[in-house]
This record gives C-alpha cells, structure tokens and sequence, in this order.
C-alpha cells in the first residue's frame, strides 16, 4: 500500500510539472466595468456630444458600425461599437430609438462622398429621427480606426464627428473576425 501511494504521488507531482501554461486569473467585475475599451468608446460619445444640445439630435438612430473597405460588411466589433454608442447617447439624455441599421447605411456617389442611402432615410423619416449615427472602422496592423458622425437625417448633413483609435489587443483581434457569410 505505501507503494502505491508514493507512486500516485510521484505520478501526481511528476504530471503537475508537465503543465505548459501557468494559471491566469479570470478578471473580475471590478476589472470588466473598467476596461479600456468600454471606456474610450463612452469618451468617443462624450466627445462627439460634447456641446450638442441634445433636441439637436433627438431622436437618433444608430447604425451598425461598417468596415470601411466594404460598406456592406460589419463584424462583432462594429455591433458591439454600436451598442455601446447607443447606451451612451442614452446615458447623455439622447432620445435613441431601437433600431438594427446594417447594411446599406451608406451609398457610394459618384464622386465617392459617402452619404445616408435613401432606405436609411427612409427609416429615418418613419421613426421620426433628427439625426442617425454612422460609423467605419478601419484594422491596421497595431490599432482599429474608429470614425463616428452625427448625420442630419433629412440633409445627410455632418452635424459632428470623431475619430479615435482602438489597440488591437487581444479582444479587438476576436471582435474584428468576421463569421462566415455575415453580412
């Protein structure tokens, strides 16, 4: 018997040893409500309000954020941007309408402006909005580019805008992956 568990014990120490990656600590609450990314996308709105008052843009209509290489095409990272802008209007005392804008937000003109597709204004009128936020994002090699607008939704007139850049850690990396036929 004492055989026998030297030899379970040796085995046991023997394959803890052989464990490759040592044991990170899962974050916290405390560390997830205070994460760089959810706060530079609260700044980004923070900055881009900054001075409106908010009947100048209420009710607003948020779009999905868009890759600026394919209009059409967004990823986790542009919902998860748009979610955020939308709590933080809210927060702000914008009147934000519940809307999933993706897809054609903008259109291409000839003279390559990117202006509120008429679908998009459409949408605008029936719901009443003053203003539709749009936005694109931009992967480099260390950092995601972010541009954000206030567009007037009758005119397509730039009310404000706002850029900024996202590091491309680790999460930015999973959000920017597009699924397989998202759209």
């Amino acid at each position: 018997m004492k055989g026998w568990t030297a030899f379970a014990l040796a085995t046991a120490v023997v394959l803890t040893g052989c464990s490759t990656a040592p044991k990170t600590a899962l974050p916290t609450y405390e560390q997830a409500a205070a994460h760089p990314f959810l706060q530079a996308n609260r700044d980004a709105m923070t900055q881009l309000l900054a001075g409106l008052p908010p009947a100048l843009v209420s009710p607003l209509l948020v779009a999905t954020i868009v890759d600026v290489n394919d209009l059409r095409v967004s990823s986790p990272l542009g919902r998860t941007l748009s979610e955020q802008y939308s709590s933080a209007a809210a927060a702000a005392g914008i009147d934000v309408r519940e809307m999933k804008l993706r897809g054609d937000v903008f259109v291409r003109e000839q003279t390559g402006e990117l202006l509120l597709s008429r679908e998009i204004k459409d949408i605008a009128r029936v719901h009443q909005a003053t203003a539709v936020l749009v936005g694109t994002y931009s992967v480099a090699g260390q950092y995601v580019y972010v541009n954000i607008k206030l567009v007037r939704s009758e005119t397509g007139q730039i009310l404000r805008g706002y850029d900024y850049a996202l590091p491309m850690d680790r999460d930015v990396q999973r959000l920017v992956r597009k699924p397989s036929g998202d759209l």
